[in-house]
C-alpha cells in the first residue's frame, strides 16, 4: 500500500495533498513546483506547439511559480523559495549556488523554457522544475509581480504528472482544488503504524549514517530521497557529490524521530513538513497548525469554512454545503444527499474491488503456476539430462559391443592368414628337405666309378629324380595368402550420423507402439485387464491411448476404451471365449502404430456372487456376498456380478430357511430390473418362482408352465441359461420344472432372485453344466 500513499513528484508520502481535475494526487508544495504560467497569445495553440517553441520564450514566462493563497507572498514568490529550493537542491540557495543550479536547469539538459515536463521524479514521472531567478533581475520582479496578482495577459495552469492532463487555475490559484484529507488520514494511520511497529529503535536508526565506518556511526546529516539512503557529512561528500550522476538527485534533512506522543497525534503534513524545506505551507483548516490536536478535524467547505459539507452536487461531482444550494453556482444542480451517495459509492467500490479480489486471487494461483512451471522445468531439465546422458551411454555401449565384434573378426582373419602361411611353411620345408637329400644322394651315386653298379640303380634314381621335379609345380612356391587384410570398416555414415545426432521436434513426430506388460494383463470370469507402457526413450508427448478389442470369435476390431491411463478392465465379455487385443498411442500429430496384439481367454465358467450395489436397501448378504436373505416381509430384487451375453451357464441356490410358505423367484434380469417386486412382474426379467407344492414360470406379470414339485429348507434350485440357443430352464433338486422358456431373446442378463424375510439362500457358482438333470412333471393345468 505504501506505493499509493507516495506522491508522483517528490516520491515521498503525500504531504496536504489536492485532488487535482483528473482525480489524481499530488502534494501542495509539490504542485507550486510544476504549475506553470502561460502567456495568453499561446495558451490557445495546440499542445505540440507549445512544447516545439520552448526555447523562444523568456525565462519569466516559461517557469513563472504558480498562484496559491500561500504563495501569493512571501519567499515562496522571491525566488528563494524555501519550498520550492527544497524540494529541487535541497536548500534555499545564496548567490554562490545559483550559477550551478542555472546550469543544472538549463535548455540543454532539462527542457527549461518549454512547456513538457522533463525532471524524472523518483517515481519516474517527469516533471517541470521550478528556476529560482536571481535576486533583483526583471524575471525575478516579473514573478514577484504575478505572485502578488493575476496578470491580465496570463493565465497559470498545471499538468497532472501522471496523466499529462492540464488544468487551468482560477484567482484561488493551487488553493482551488479540494485537500484530499480522506488520503491525508490515511497517510496518518499508515505512519502511525509504521511507527508502532518498527518502535523507538527504528527512529533512532534513520537518524543515523548507513555508511559510516566509525563505531559508533555518525548522525545522519542529509537524506537522498532518490537513493533513500541517510548520509553523515563526510560520507555525503565522499559518497554523494553534488555533481555528475548525482547532481540531480534531491537532498533533504533527514527525519526526526517522533517522541512517542507527538507520533501519535502528529499530522502528515506536521512529520515531513520540516525536510521540504516549504516556506510556511500550512493545512487549511489548521491541521498543520504548530498546536495541532490529536481529534481529526472533519473538512469544511472552501468557499463557506464555517460550513460542513451536508450534501453531494451530482453534475458537479463534489460535496457541497447548504450554503452552496442557497447562495453559490450549485443552486439548480442536480444534488443527492451526502450520506446516500457516500453509501453509493462505497457500495460501487466494495463491488469494483471484488473483481479486482478475483483477479489478485486469479493472479496468484497465475503465480503458484508459475512457479510450479519453474520447479517442472528444473525436474524435467534433470530428467532431460539424464535421458540425454543415459542416451549417449547406450550409443557408446552400442559401439562398444560392436568394436568387440570387429576385432573379434579381425582375429579370425589373423589366425586364419597365420595356418595358412604356417602350413605352407612346414610343407614347403618339407619337400625341400626332401629334394636336398635326393640331391646330396645323387651326387654321390655320380661320384662312384663302377658303370655296373651305377647302372643298376640308374633307371630308378632318374626317376625318382624327375617325380621329385614335378612335385614343384607352378604355383607352389607362391605364398597362398596376402599380408595385406582385406577388411575395410565403414565408418563414415556413422561418423555423418554422430555429427547429425540432435533433438527433434516432439509435436512433428507421432507416438511409437506402446508395450504391452503382459506381468500385468490377466483375465478374471468374463472381463479381462490389459496394461502398457511406452517404450524406454521416447521424445514424442503422448496425448492418449485406444485400446481395441475383437469380439471373441477372431471378428473385427472395436474400441474399447479412449484415454490417458495405461491400465483398463473391460468387463462383460462372453465366457469361454479368446479375444485378441491392442492399443495405439495418439498425440496433435496423429495416431501411431500398434502394439503387439495379446491373446486372453475368458473363464470357462461363471464365478460370482451377489452384488450389494445392485440390491435393493432391505436385501442383507453375508458369507462373502454368497448368502442373501431379506428384512422386508415383501419381496425384493438382487443381482448377481456377472453379466452374460452368450454361452451356456449354470449355477445353483441352496435354500437354507423356508418358513410361512413364502414364494422365491429365481431367474435373470435386465440391469435396469424393478427391484421391489416379485422378479419376473416387469418385462426386464424371466424367473421361476416356486412355492412348497408346485413353480411357475412368470414374465411381464404373466403365470404360465405350472409345475408340480415345490421348494422346502434343504431344496437345491438350478438355474440353466443357455445363449446359444435363446433357452432358459429350472431344476429343483435336479428334476426338470417345466419346459424351457425364454426363447429368442439377445442382450446382457445378470443372474437375479427375489425373496422375503422367509428365506434364505446360499448361492454356488463356478459348475459345470449337468449331464444328469432329469425331465419336467407338468401338472394338468
Amino acid at each position: 500500500m505504501e506505493e499509493e500513499l507516495k506522491c508522483p513528484v517528490c516520491g515521498s508520502l503525500f504531504r496536504e495533498p489536492i485532488i487535482l481535475p483528473c482525480s489524481h494526487n499530488v502534494c501542495l508544495p509539490c504542485a507550486r513546483t510544476i504549475a506553470v504560467q502561460t502567456p495568453d497569445g499561446e495558451q490557445h495553440l495546440p499542445q505540440p506547439l507549445l512544447h516545439s517553441r520552448g526555447s523562444g520564450l523568456p525565462a519569466g514566462a516559461g517557469a513563472a511559480p504558480p498562484l496559491d493563497h500561500d504563495a501569493a507572498a512571501g519567499p515562496a514568490c522571491s525566488g528563494a523559495s524555501g519550498s520550492a529550493a527544497g524540494g529541487l537542491g535541497g536548500g534555499a540557495g545564496g548567490g554562490g549556488d545559483h550559477a550551478d543550479k542555472l546550469s543544472l536547469y538549463s535548455e540543454t539538459d532539462s527542457g527549461y523554457g518549454s512547456y513538457t515536463p522533463s525532471l524524472k521524479s523518483p517515481n519516474g514521472v517527469r516533471v517541470l522544475p521550478m528556476v529560482p531567478a536571481p535576486p533583483g533581475s526583471s524575471a525575478a520582479a516579473a514573478r514577484g509581480a504575478a505572485c502578488s496578482s493575476l496578470s491580465s495577459s496570463s493565465s497559470s495552469s498545471i499538468t497532472c504528472p501522471q496523466c499529462h492532463r492540464s488544468a487551468s487555475l482560477d484567482h484561488r490559484g493551487l488553493r482551488g482544488f479540494q485537500r484530499n484529507r480522506l488520503l491525508e488520514a490515511i497517510v496518518q494511520r499508515y505512519q502511525q503504524g509504521r511507527g508502532a511497529v518498527h518502535g523507538a529503535s527504528a527512529a533512532a536508526a534513520v537518524a543515523i549514517c548507513q555508511l559510516c565506518d566509525r563505531t559508533p556511526p555518525e548522525p545522519a546529516a542529509t537524506l537522498c530521497e532518490q537513493c533513500d539512503v541517510l548520509y553523515c557529512a563526510a560520507c555525503q561528500l565522499k559518497c554523494h557529490p553534488s555533481r555528475g550522476p548525482f547532481a540531480k538527485h534531491r537532498l533533504v534533512q533527514p527525519p526526526p524521530p517522533p517522541a512517542p506522543a507527538e507520533a501519535a497525534s502528529a499530522s502528515p503534513g506536521a512529520a515531513q513538513g520540516a525536510p521540504s524545506g516549504g516556506g510556511g505551507c500550512k493545512s487549511p483548516g489548521g491541521a498543520g497548525a504548530a498546536g495541532g490536536s490529536s481529534a481529526r478535524k472533519f473538512p469544511t467547505c472552501p468557499e463557506h469554512e464555517m460550513e460542513s459539507y451536508s450534501m453531494y452536487c451530482v453534475s458537479c461531482r463534489t460535496p457541497v454545503c447548504y450554503l452552496c444550494l442557497e447562495e453559490g453556482r450549485h443552486g439548480k444542480h442536480e444534488v443527492k444527499p451526502l450520506g446516500a451517495v457516500w453509501k453509493q459509492h462505497k457500495a460501487q467500490l466494495s463491488q469494483a474491488l471484488n473483481g479486482v479480489s478475483d483477479k489478485a486471487k486469479e493472479a496468484k494461483e497465475f503465480l503458484v503456476q508459475l512457479k510450479n512451471i519453474l520447479q517442472q522445468i528444473q525436474e524435467n531439465g534433470l530428467d532431460y539430462e539424464a535421458c540425454l546422458v543415459a542416451q549417449c551411454d547406450a550409443l557408446v555401449d552400442a559401439l562398444t559391443r560392436q568394436k568387440a565384434k570387429l576385432l573379434t573378426k579381425v582375429t579370425k582373419e589373423r589366425e586364419h592368414k597365420l595356418k595358412m602361411v604356417w602350413d605352407q611353411i612346414n610343407h614347403c620345408t618339407l619337400k625341400l628337405r626332401q629334394s636336398t637329400g635326393l640331391m646330396e644322394y645323387c651326387l654321390e651315386v655320380i661320384k662312384e666309378n663302377d658303370p655296373s653298379g651305377f647302372l643298376q640303380i640308374s633307371d630308378a634314381l632318374i626317376k625318382r629324380v624327375q617325380v621329385s621335379q614335378e612335385q614343384w609345380v607352378k604355383g607352389a612356391l607362391e605364398p597362398k595368402v596376402s599380408a595385406e587384410f582385406d577388411l575395410t570398416l565403414d565408418s563414415e555414415p556413422l561418423l555423418q550420423a554422430i555429427h547429425q545426432l540432435d533433438f527433434i521436434q516432439m509435436k512433428c513426430r507421432v507416438p511409437p507402439g506402446p508395450l504391452l506388460q503382459l506381468e500385468k494383463c490377466c483375465t478374471h470370469n468374463n472381463s479381462v485387464t490389459l496394461a502398457w507402457r511406452m517404450p524406454p526413450f521416447t521424445h514424442s508427448p503422448v496425448d492418449g491411448y485406444i485400446l481395441e478389442l475383437d469380439d471373441g470369435d477372431g471378428g473385427q476390431f472395436r474400441e474399447v476404451y479412449v484415454g490417458k491411463e495405461t491400465l483398463c478392465t473391460i468387463d462383460g465379455l462372453h465366457f469361454n471365449s479368446t479375444y485378441n487385443a491392442r492399443v495405439k498411442a495418439f498425440n496433435s500429430s496423429g495416431v501411431g502404430p500398434y502394439s503387439k496384439t495379446v491373446v486372453l481367454q475368458t473363464s470357462d465358467v461363471a464365478w460370482f456372487t451377489f452384488d450389494p450395489n445392485s440390491g435393493h436397501r432391505d436385501i442383507i448378504l453375508s458369507n462373502d456376498n454368497q448368502t442373501a436373505t431379506c428384512s422386508s416381509y415383501d419381496d425384493r430384487v438382487v443381482l448377481g456380478t456377472a453379466a452374460f451375453s452368450k454361452g451356456v451357464h449354470y449355477w445353483e441356490l441352496h435354500v437354507d430357511r423356508y418358513d410361512n410358505h413364502p414364494d422365491p423367484a429365481f431367474g435373470v434380469a435386465r440391469a435396469s430390473v424393478v427391484k421391489d417386486m416379485m422378479l419376473g412382474k416387469d418385462d426386464k426379467a424371466w424367473a421361476m418362482y416356486v412355492d412348497n407344492n408346485r413353480s411357475w414360470f412368470m414374465h411381464c406379470n404373466s403365470h404360465t408352465n405350472r409345475t408340480e414339485g415345490g421348494v422346502c429348507k434343504g431344496a437345491t434350485v438350478g438355474v440353466l441359461l443357455d445363449l446359444n440357443k435363446h433357452t432358459l430352464t429350472f431344476f429343483i433338486n435336479g428334476q426338470q420344472q417345466g419346459p424351457t422358456a425364454f426363447s429368442h431373446v439377445d442382450g446382457v442378463f445378470m443372474p437375479a432372485l427375489s425373496l422375503n424375510r422367509n428365506v434364505q439362500v446360499t448361492l454356488h457358482t463356478g459348475l459345470e453344466v449337468p449331464t444328469n438333470l432329469g425331465r419336467p412333471k407338468l401338472s394338468g393345468n
